[in-house]
């Protein structure tokens, strides 16, 4: 991370460059160190692009004592990714339980928000927690929510 805020600022400091005065010595320094810095870079860059398709050709095995470094931090990265994997995971199941409470206090009658633990919409007196239950038009049967046909006695809903 400071690396980053580094390379930010250098950038930005870069940017200014071009408005002093570019006979300074120091300007000229700074722009000859920027230059050496992206170009380090761009080298690191390639060598490791050489470095994974080197290990992808022949393997891990063949470079020794790095090659098994390298397998010991690739298993801690698979389960460090695995614990995040199910941080997340577990993280995603709160976030719905939480959907779902506030839904369960939400009055299927009005919309109303109630506070957790009320049993009857403070707005509109619906019960709340469970949805409004609906009967068959033709026969009284309760009806599942959505449900177009009577299962009893095949009546439409409206």
């Amino acid at each position: 991370m400071a690396s980053d805020l580094f390379g930010s600022l250098g950038g930005i400091v870069k940017g200014l460059s071009s408005f002093m005065p570019q006979d300074d010595p120091g300007v000229q320094a700074f722009a000859a160190q920027s230059n050496v810095s992206d170009l380090r870079k761009q080298e690191a860059e390639a060598l490791a692009e050489i470095g994974r398709m080197a290990v992808a050709e022949r393997g891990a095995d063949a470079f020794g004592e790095v090659g098994m470094r390298l397998k010991l931090v690739q298993a801690n990265l698979a389960t460090a990714e695995g614990k995040l994997s199910a941080m997340q995971q577990k993280a995603q199941e709160a976030e719905q339980a939480a959907a779902a409470a506030a839904a369960a206090r939400r009055c299927p009658s009005c919309g109303w928000d109630n506070p957790e633990g009320t049993k009857f919409c403070q707005e509109c007196g619906s019960p709340v927690g469970k949805a409004a239950a609906s009967f068959c038009s033709s026969c009284g049967v309760e009806l599942a929510s959505g449900t177009r046909f009577c299962g009893s006695c095949g009546a439409r809903q409206a």
